[in-house]
């Protein structure tokens, strides 16, 4: 990690994604993972760190309560990645200003169904699937012992930070920290395991807990516990079903955004295959396509869905996703050209397009092919403000935009002559893909 972060001061800010290469798509499945977690902070939009805060409170308790140093990492990993079922802004609002309510089951539901599969993180699933259900309820239900003391640990440190939230600006969280512990204490047998919450009381007694969560601190401890970990090098499946996880989530933040980063990863690896991109370079395009929109979880809701077009302060919001996006991938070994593409996707030729201006007809063919990929599945598919266009139409609409040169036209012609194929993989229809596989899946995968 220190090797890399000298490496990555070495060349401008921009330059630096604008034409890398990489041999071989290989990453720490836990580096990506780490990073993937910054994605679903973001979904606080002004406040980005209720992950990792949770994940520290999470892990100093598992050490106050004795447990061995995998289940302190473990602790940790959950914290980061509780939430992984959230993606509206507004469930984000609910669960930081209430201490309960009814629909809260519905993302943990959801993070569970995710991860449930995906054998590298199976075993975050279960307590994910619980980390809303109070102790009582789940011992009613016979949840097992394990899962129910890491499920209910996660929800009493995620239940302090969203209470301790609006005190951490200007350092007021000392003086609140009692108030918290006390609501914390009135819920033990009810909400909390008893012994969790006498573990959680002896050790916010201290102010250094609570000093902990500041973002300085925050930061420090976070690299440590990141140091800590065991590297896992993932193959290329591995590294594709977790790109496709996230994928899912992004898109189902808007109803009118369902399947969109699928389909652009499918388009763009349909045109790849009709221009001579590598094998490898076609998997890695696929997973550019896939978490090209990352930065879309800080976007709020009312702009996503907004029923007719954006007011111009609006589209500085959302011209924002991208570069969020790079501040994501930008972290994870191996990922360079990935990260490169996915953040690049909406510049243009001439120099036109966001979030650096850089002229698309100098970046990638890679690039270029996940600019076409984005605006062609966009046309495609139902917005908030119009129907998806019809064949006919979104052919008109592509040919104005090579014709002005917003475009490029190698990949235009190409989209054209092959139309038909386009739009099936723009709709993830299996049955008209003529690399015959069907979308999201790979011949052998058993997740």
């Amino acid at each position: 990690m220190e090797a890399f972060r000298e490496h990555r001061h070495r060349r401008p800010y921009a330059a630096r994604f604008a034409g890398v290469s990489v041999v071989a798509m290989k990453a720490d499945l836990r580096q990506v993972f780490y990073a993937l977690s910054d994605a679903l902070d973001l979904v606080g939009v002004d406040d980005v760190a209720h992950g990792k805060r949770v994940a520290a409170m999470a892990a100093e308790c598992a050490k106050a309560l004795a447990w061995p140093q995998s289940a302190v990492l473990d602790m940790f990993d959950l914290g980061l990645i509780h939430d992984i079922g959230v993606s509206s802004t507004a469930v984000h609002q609910h669960l930081v200003n209430e201490f309960d309510w009814e629909g809260s089951q519905e993302h943990a539901e959801l993070g569970y169904r995710l991860l449930k599969d995906f054998r590298p993180m199976a075993a975050l699933a279960l307590p994910i699937r619980y980390h809303h259900t109070r102790w009582d309820v789940m011992q009613n239900k016979g949840v097992d012992d394990l899962t129910a003391r890491k499920a209910n640990l996660i929800l009493l440190v995620d239940r302090v930070d969203a209470m301790a939230a609006p005190y951490y600006a200007g350092g007021k969280i000392l003086s609140h920290r009692n108030a918290i512990r006390d609501e914390i204490r009135t819920r033990a047998g009810s909400y909390f395991c008893p012994e969790l919450v006498e573990a959680f009381l002896k050790i916010s007694a201290h102010e250094a807990f609570w000093l902990l969560l500041e973002p300085r601190a925050l930061d420090a401890y976070l690299d440590d516990m990141r140091a800590t970990g065991q590297p896992y090098q993932a193959d290329r499946q591995e590294l594709r079903q977790l790109a496709e996880i996230f994928a899912t989530i992004v898109d189902a933040k808007s109803s009118f955004t369902v399947t969109h980063s699928h389909g652009v990863a499918n388009v763009a690896v349909h045109l790849a295959a009709h221009l001579g991109v590598s094998s490898e370079n076609r998997d890695k395009l696929e997973i550019a396509g896939l978490l090209h929109d990352l930065g879309k979880l800080r976007i709020p809701d009312e702009i996503l869905d907004k029923p007719g077009r954006l007011d111009e302060e609006e589209r500085l919001v959302m011209n924002t996703h991208s570069f969020e996006t790079l501040q994501i991938l930008r972290n994870i070994d191996g990922f360079e050209e990935i990260g490169a593409w996915a953040a690049n996707h909406h510049e243009a030729p001439g120099g036109t397009g966001y979030p650096y201006g850089l002229d698309g007809e100098n970046l990638p063919l890679e690039a270029r092919i996940l600019r076409v990929a984005d605006i062609f599945q966009a046309m495609v598919q139902d917005r908030p403000y119009r129907k998806g266009l019809d064949r006919e139409a979104v052919d008109a609409f592509m040919r104005k935009l090579q014709q002005q040169g917003s475009i490029d036209a190698e990949i235009g012609d190409v989209l054209h002559q092959n139309l038909d194929e386009m739009m099936a993989a723009a709709r993830l229809e299996d049955s008209a893909l003529p690399l015959n596989r069907k979308p999201g899946h790979r011949p052998g995968q058993d997740w």
